[in-house]
């Protein structure tokens, strides 16, 4: 990029978007953009919120290539045989992984039980508890955080190994990404100050030892950037297949729709339009990838409410200087 175009990039995020930890962008395969804010550096470390989801649905499908799950048509508790079943609970046998893929799976709450959730030992038991009811399987309803981790759980059982231990083998490693170790809170303090920290390397799992899946991953952009590329080159990494081409096509064509916001949802992927998807979290955290146009950016993003859209950043003052 030329010197004066990220000048005026790096004018429009402090001056639009002042809570930017850092933005790198790929184009063709090789860093056209790469600057950090706030403090921050290449090797700073930022919570990425919701794109954890993202990042699930990649291991929920290497998985399925490794055969340690059938597939995403496998019923949810064909992996929790302990499962107490009442005699009224026929839905919650019917739910598969791709429902909560697609968040399809109907949940016996209205209003998500924060409190109960994080005070809970296992939040994936906690979680497969709410399942089910008496609500519709295939309407799209979004579950940030109490849901999520049920597909946690599912990997745990599905391999025998943590999330993190998992991940680390099979994703993370190959890609060169390093996350340092479980991140565990004894105090709601401690669980705040997360929120806020700018430089730590892991991934929330509750006490149990069960990574987060909904939240609570750390990666630089650099990182995000790698996953991003991993989904423009169908899984492919140096010659090294780590995910099936099939798995990144379907996990990134629509499967649901949240109609409110008018956008369609893959496989724990937000579906942009006809070329453009994205990993989508709070702050304005996000892996966007445009395969026309051979793109990706990955941004992190410290937490404020109601942070600005990044989709439209994207469109109005990316994508024009890479054309």
């Amino acid at each position: 990029m030329e010197q004066n175009k990220q000048t005026e990039l790096a004018q429009i995020i402090n001056k639009e978007y002042p809570n930017t930890a850092g933005l790198v962008i790929v184009k063709d395969g090789e860093t056209f953009y790469e600057d950090y804010f706030n403090g921050c550096t290449a090797e700073s470390r930022i919570h990425i919120f919701s794109v954890t989801k993202s990042i699930i649905s990649l291991l929920i499908g290497i998985a399925i290539d490794r055969g340690e799950i059938k597939s995403v048509d496998q019923k949810v508790l064909d992996f929790f045989p302990d499962y107490e079943i009442s005699e009224d609970e026929e839905t919650i046998q019917k739910i598969t992984i791709g429902h909560l893929l697609t968040m399809t799976a109907p949940f016996k709450y209205e209003v998500e039980p924060y409190v109960e959730y994080f005070t809970s030992e296992n939040w994936a038991e906690f979680a497969l508890q709410l399942l089910g009811g008496t609500g519709t399987i295939g309407s799209f309803q979004y579950r940030p955080i109490v849901g999520p981790d049920i597909l946690s759980g599912i990997l745990v059982k599905a391999t025998g190994r943590t999330v993190l231990a998992y991940a680390t083998e099979h994703l993370f490693s190959p890609l060169g990404i390093t996350v340092a170790s479980d991140i565990v809170f004894h105090s709601q303090e401690e669980q705040f100050a997360f929120y806020e920290a700018q430089d730590i390397s892991g991934w929330v799992a509750d006490h149990a030892g069960t990574n987060a899946a909904g939240w609570g991953l750390t990666l630089s952009p650099l990182d995000m950037a790698k996953i991003g590329q991993l989904y423009l080159t169908a899984g492919n990494w140096q010659g090294k297949q780590l995910v099936s081409a099939d798995w990144i096509a379907d996990s990134t064509k629509e499967h649901s729709r949240w109609q409110e916001m008018n956008l369609g949802y893959g496989y724990l992927w937000w579906l942009i339009d006809e070329d453009c998807y994205a990993a989508m979290g709070d702050g304005g955290n996000i892996i966007y990838i445009n395969a026309k146009k051979n793109l990706v950016v990955a941004s992190t993003a410290l937490f404020v409410q109601e942070a600005k859209d990044r989709i439209d950043f994207i469109k109005a003052h990316i994508e024009p200087f890479v054309d």
